[in-house]
């Protein structure tokens, strides 16, 4: 699949024919702030557009916060089966993963790892992700020019995805890495990755994830009780205890737990980095009072949406905002676009640290997909910043920003900064 070059991307939507707008276009998504103003035109005059032609096949884009909500909460009438991207995985590695699953199958294998995350164990992993923050900011260099991206967020979110699969930090990076690979190629999200790169990395994913199965299981009921990693957890339950003896499932769950553990943080750190810049009296108001960082947490995650999109298929016609969804047909819910939606939220493009219900945003999702991870992720990056203002009196961004060719994962690749201490 090629797409011309950057530079001939139309950057202005509203010069297009309104059935000529492909928003899964990941171009408009590499180029800055290109796709805000696409999505706008689609919610103000066509929010469930028809896109008859692309190189994922055709679908509709939801783009209307309450729209996206509505598709979201009933996952009756729209399937996430077989996949929650818009292009399809490919025949290679066809991964089977229980967020693209209908129930009963996804509620039997979510619930094996939902443990992880339950509030008695946040509340124990708060202490050993302060340290682990502390320790990289305190390694950063004052005064010198650096990579926000590789240094503090693929860093911060390796060591705790390793400590979530109690996986050897010394090989912490091959999991940020595994991720981009899960979802970076061009036919499933319009990313650069490549089938054969891919599918090494996978198959090493697999191997490595493999040899752990295997060690843990070699270890006495005793032992594994008291153990709260995915793997083990997943080995405890009835329902997933023979999951290695399955291999596209096995991998493709390991793959969902590590891309949902890399992406909304990992992305939402650098993000909130980028909106502070861009308003500099929000990063005034914050530092004079350092209480809003929570809600400035929901407030970066609203305002990055780590994650532009999910995917479902119509079981059954469906009447949604004037137009009939038929049967079988793809749904593209821009979860993105309806952070911006400002029927809902106003001054969607605005970032404030103190806005009112700040919570009240898409990105998490709804429903009984709504991401299992979400406490984590805001316990990740308020600690962050908690750790940040303790430390620095400003993180000045020295160069635009360069992002993920992506139409899924809305990122970023790098984020060169220079740090005043306090």
């Amino acid at each position: 699949m090629s797409m011309p070059k950057l530079e001939d991307l139309t950057l202005d939507p509203y010069s297009l024919a309104l059935d000529s707008i492909d928003v899964s276009d990941s171009r408009i998504f590499q180029h800055g702030t290109a796709w805000e103003s696409y999505f706008e035109r689609l919610r103000n005059e066509d929010p469930v557009h028809f896109q008859k032609e692309s190189p994922f096949g055709p679908f509709w884009s939801i783009t209307r916060f309450e729209d996206i909500q509505f598709v979201d909460k009933h996952h009756e009438l729209f399937s996430s089966e077989p996949s929650i991207l818009i292009g399809d995985m490919t025949d290679e590695l066809p991964l089977e993963m229980f967020i693209a699953m209908d129930n009963p199958r996804h509620d039997e294998q979510r619930v094996a790892a939902q443990p992880v995350v339950a509030p008695r164990n946040l509340a124990d992993m708060e202490s050993l992700i302060r340290e682990r923050v502390s320790a990289i900011l305190d390694d950063l260099p004052v005064g010198e020019t650096f990579d926000w991206v590789d240094k503090v967020s693929i860093e911060l979110t390796g060591q705790m995805l390793a400590t979530l699969f109690d996986f050897p930090q010394e090989e912490r990076r091959k999991l940020p890495y595994w991720s981009d690979l899960a979802v970076g190629l061009p036919e499933i999200s319009g990313g650069d990755v490549t089938v054969e790169e891919r599918n090494a990395g996978l198959q090493a994913c697999f191997q490595r994830f493999n040899e752990i199965w295997q060690e843990r299981a070699s270890l006495s009921d005793e032992e594994r009780a008291g153990k709260f990693d995915l793997i083990s957890l997943l080995q405890n339950s009835e329902k997933t205890k023979d999951m290695a003896d399955r291999p596209m499932e096995f991998l493709g769950n390991i793959m969902l737990l590590i891309v949902g553990g890399n992406d909304t943080t990992r992305n939402s750190i650098t993000g909130g980095v980028v909106a502070l810049n861009k308003n500099p009296g929000e990063f005034d108001k914050l530092k004079n009072n350092p209480s809003l960082i929570p809600n400035m947490v929901s407030e970066i995650i609203r305002w990055q949406t780590p994650l532009a999109h999910m995917r479902r298929i119509a079981t059954e016609d469906v009447e949604l905002n004037g137009k009939t969804i038929k049967k079988g047909d793809k749904v593209v819910m821009w979860y993105a676009s309806g952070n911006r939606d400002e029927r809902v939220i106003p001054n969607p493009d605005d970032f404030i640290v103190d806005r009112a219900k700040a919570r009240h945003h898409l990105s998490f999702g709804f429903g009984i997909h709504r991401c299992m991870g979400n406490r984590l992720a805001e316990m990740q990056i308020r600690i962050t910043w908690e750790e940040i203002l303790k430390r620095f009196d400003s993180i000045e961004v020295v160069q635009d920003p360069t992002y993920v060719k992506s139409n899924f994962v809305k990122g970023y690749t790098e984020l060169l900064v220079k740090l005043t201490a306090k």
